[in-house]
């Protein structure tokens, strides 16, 4: 089994994605997405749509085995949540 190492720092991985996500990848996801998953391979622009990371991110490895991928979720601004969330007091 190879050991895939990352080739960019956290700040450059991170601004990569995200710039890919907002310039080539949101216009095309957006809609009817929301809550879903967007793999992102940072280096090709390649991406997938799945309900979780687990999914999206082998689709995409099955395409790119050599993958760089970023994940975002579809209409938030973060991937997971941490810590109780109580949806009454909004």
């Amino acid at each position: 089994m190879t050991v895939r190492e990352p080739r960019y720092s956290k700040q450059e991985f991170a601004q990569r994605g995200h710039e890919i996500y907002n310039s080539q990848v949101r216009s095309q996801v957006e809609e009817g997405n929301h809550g879903r998953i967007v793999a992102i391979d940072i280096e090709t622009g390649a991406f997938e749509v799945a309900d979780n990371t687990l999914t999206a991110t082998k689709q995409l490895l099955n395409r790119y085995s050599d993958a760089q991928i970023l994940c975002i979720r579809i209409g938030h601004p973060a991937v997971h949540r941490f810590g109780f969330h109580n949806p009454t007091k909004l």
